[in-house]
Protein backbone atom coordinates (compact mmCIF):
# COMPACT_ATOMS: atom_id res chain seq x y z
CA UNK A 1 0.00 0.00 0.00
CA UNK A 2 1.46 3.36 -1.04
CA UNK A 3 0.64 6.80 0.29
CA UNK A 4 1.33 10.29 -1.01
CA UNK A 5 1.46 13.55 0.89
CA UNK A 6 -1.48 15.88 0.25
CA UNK A 7 -0.73 19.49 -0.66
CA UNK A 8 -3.04 22.48 -1.00
CA UNK A 9 -3.37 24.61 -4.17
CA UNK A 10 -0.31 26.66 -3.08
CA UNK A 11 1.75 23.48 -2.65
CA UNK A 12 1.78 23.67 1.12
CA UNK A 13 1.74 20.32 2.95
CA UNK A 14 -1.60 19.71 4.65
CA UNK A 15 -0.37 17.00 7.05
CA UNK A 16 -2.74 14.49 5.44
CA UNK A 17 -1.93 11.54 3.18
CA UNK A 18 -3.63 10.08 0.12
CA UNK A 19 -3.90 6.33 -0.53
CA UNK A 20 -2.67 5.49 -4.02
CA UNK A 21 -5.43 4.31 -6.33
CA UNK A 22 -8.18 6.32 -4.63
CA UNK A 23 -9.73 9.53 -5.91
CA UNK A 24 -8.33 12.92 -5.00
CA UNK A 25 -10.77 15.27 -3.31
CA UNK A 26 -11.28 18.84 -4.56
CA UNK A 27 -8.47 21.07 -3.28
CA UNK A 28 -6.11 18.11 -2.71
CA UNK A 29 -2.92 17.80 -4.72
CA UNK A 30 -0.13 15.27 -5.07
CA UNK A 31 3.26 15.58 -6.75
CA UNK A 32 4.53 13.63 -9.78
CA UNK A 33 8.13 13.86 -11.01
CA UNK A 34 9.59 13.25 -14.49
CA UNK A 35 13.16 13.35 -15.79
CA UNK A 36 14.72 13.77 -19.22
CA UNK A 37 18.07 11.99 -19.13
CA UNK A 38 20.34 13.39 -21.84
CA UNK A 39 23.82 12.45 -23.00
CA UNK A 40 25.20 15.84 -24.08
CA UNK A 41 25.42 14.56 -27.66
CA UNK A 42 21.85 15.32 -28.72
CA UNK A 43 20.06 12.22 -27.40
CA UNK A 44 17.38 11.60 -24.77
CA UNK A 45 16.85 8.34 -22.89
CA UNK A 46 13.40 6.83 -23.38
CA UNK A 47 11.86 3.78 -21.74
CA UNK A 48 9.00 1.68 -23.06
CA UNK A 49 6.02 1.04 -20.80
CA UNK A 50 5.55 -2.64 -19.94
CA UNK A 51 2.57 -4.78 -20.89
CA UNK A 52 -0.24 -4.48 -18.36
CA UNK A 53 0.41 -0.79 -17.65
CA UNK A 54 -1.72 2.03 -18.96
CA UNK A 55 -0.39 3.16 -22.37
CA UNK A 56 1.49 -0.17 -22.61
CA UNK A 57 4.10 -0.28 -25.36
CA UNK A 58 4.46 3.49 -25.67
CA UNK A 59 7.68 5.34 -24.88
CA UNK A 60 8.29 7.92 -22.18
CA UNK A 61 10.81 9.50 -19.87
CA UNK A 62 11.24 8.12 -16.35
CA UNK A 63 9.10 9.35 -13.50
CA UNK A 64 6.37 8.66 -11.01
CA UNK A 65 4.56 9.78 -7.89
CA UNK A 66 6.28 11.28 -4.86
CA UNK A 67 5.67 9.05 -1.84
CA UNK A 68 4.65 10.40 1.55
CA UNK A 69 7.67 11.83 3.35
CA UNK A 70 9.79 12.17 0.20
CA UNK A 71 10.99 15.35 -1.43
CA UNK A 72 10.54 15.84 -5.16
CA UNK A 73 14.29 15.35 -5.76
CA UNK A 74 14.41 12.21 -3.60
CA UNK A 75 11.48 10.82 -5.58
CA UNK A 76 13.04 11.45 -8.99
CA UNK A 77 16.32 9.83 -7.89
CA UNK A 78 14.34 6.80 -6.64
CA UNK A 79 12.12 6.56 -9.74
CA UNK A 80 15.05 6.80 -12.16
CA UNK A 81 16.94 4.12 -10.27
CA UNK A 82 13.90 1.82 -10.03
CA UNK A 83 13.09 2.14 -13.75
CA UNK A 84 16.61 2.11 -15.23
CA UNK A 85 19.21 1.29 -12.58
CA UNK A 86 20.79 4.74 -13.06
CA UNK A 87 22.04 6.15 -9.76
CA UNK A 88 22.12 9.90 -9.17
CA UNK A 89 22.12 12.05 -6.06
CA UNK A 90 18.95 14.15 -5.64
CA UNK A 91 21.02 17.36 -5.96
CA UNK A 92 22.22 16.35 -9.46
CA UNK A 93 18.78 16.80 -11.02
CA UNK A 94 18.12 20.18 -12.62
CA UNK A 95 14.55 21.48 -12.36
CA UNK A 96 13.21 22.49 -15.78
CA UNK A 97 9.74 23.60 -14.71
CA UNK A 98 6.71 22.86 -12.60
CA UNK A 99 3.08 22.82 -13.68
CA UNK A 100 -0.24 21.74 -12.23
CA UNK A 101 -3.42 20.12 -13.42
CA UNK A 102 -6.63 19.27 -11.59
CA UNK A 103 -5.00 17.37 -8.69
CA UNK A 104 -1.29 17.01 -9.46
CA UNK A 105 1.79 19.23 -9.40
CA UNK A 106 4.36 18.03 -11.96
CA UNK A 107 8.06 18.66 -11.45
CA UNK A 108 10.08 18.20 -14.65
CA UNK A 109 13.80 17.58 -14.28
CA UNK A 110 16.76 16.85 -16.51
CA UNK A 111 19.97 14.96 -15.81
CA UNK A 112 23.11 14.60 -17.92
CA UNK A 113 24.33 10.99 -17.97
CA UNK A 114 26.20 8.97 -20.54
CA UNK A 115 25.03 5.42 -19.99
CA UNK A 116 25.45 2.43 -22.25
CA UNK A 117 22.13 0.76 -23.03
CA UNK A 118 23.55 -2.60 -21.97
CA UNK A 119 24.10 -1.13 -18.48
CA UNK A 120 20.44 -0.14 -18.06
CA UNK A 121 18.52 -2.35 -15.62
CA UNK A 122 14.84 -2.47 -16.57
CA UNK A 123 12.18 -2.96 -13.90
CA UNK A 124 9.90 -5.89 -14.79
CA UNK A 125 6.27 -4.79 -14.92
CA UNK A 126 7.33 -1.14 -15.38
CA UNK A 127 9.82 -0.85 -18.23
CA UNK A 128 10.07 -3.21 -21.20
CA UNK A 129 12.80 -1.58 -23.31
CA UNK A 130 15.11 1.42 -23.49
CA UNK A 131 16.66 3.57 -26.23
CA UNK A 132 18.63 6.72 -26.87
CA UNK A 133 16.64 8.92 -29.26
CA UNK A 134 17.65 12.04 -31.17
CA UNK A 135 15.37 15.07 -31.11
CA UNK A 136 14.29 14.22 -34.66
CA UNK A 137 13.37 10.69 -33.64
CA UNK A 138 11.40 11.98 -30.65
CA UNK A 139 9.41 14.25 -33.01
CA UNK A 140 8.75 11.30 -35.33
CA UNK A 141 7.65 9.16 -32.34
CA UNK A 142 5.25 11.88 -31.21
CA UNK A 143 3.74 12.18 -34.72
CA UNK A 144 3.30 8.40 -35.01
CA UNK A 145 1.83 7.91 -31.51
CA UNK A 146 4.76 5.90 -30.20
CA UNK A 147 5.24 8.31 -27.28
CA UNK A 148 2.50 8.81 -24.67
CA UNK A 149 0.52 11.90 -25.66
CA UNK A 150 1.10 13.73 -22.36
CA UNK A 151 4.85 12.99 -22.53
CA UNK A 152 4.89 14.34 -26.09
CA UNK A 153 3.29 17.58 -24.91
CA UNK A 154 5.81 17.87 -22.07
CA UNK A 155 8.69 17.31 -24.50
CA UNK A 156 7.46 20.00 -26.89
CA UNK A 157 7.11 22.46 -24.01
CA UNK A 158 10.59 21.70 -22.68
CA UNK A 159 12.41 21.01 -25.95
CA UNK A 160 14.18 24.37 -26.21
CA UNK A 161 15.67 24.04 -22.71
CA UNK A 162 16.68 20.43 -23.39
CA UNK A 163 18.35 21.33 -26.71
CA UNK A 164 20.39 24.09 -25.04
CA UNK A 165 21.75 21.60 -22.50
CA UNK A 166 22.08 18.64 -24.83
CA UNK A 167 23.91 19.81 -27.93
CA UNK A 168 27.52 18.77 -28.41
CA UNK A 169 30.05 21.45 -27.61
CA UNK A 170 32.53 21.80 -30.46
CA UNK A 171 36.20 21.86 -29.59
CA UNK A 172 35.88 19.52 -26.60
Amino acid sequence: MEFNDIYDENRNLTGKVHKRGTSWQPGEYGVVVCVWVYDGRGHLLLTQRAKGKSFAGTWENSGGAVKAGETSREAIARELFEETGIKADPEEFELLDTDRDRNIFYDHYCLKRRVRLKDIVLLPGETADVMWASFGKVHWMIRTGKICKIIGHQFLRQEKQLRLRNMPKFGR
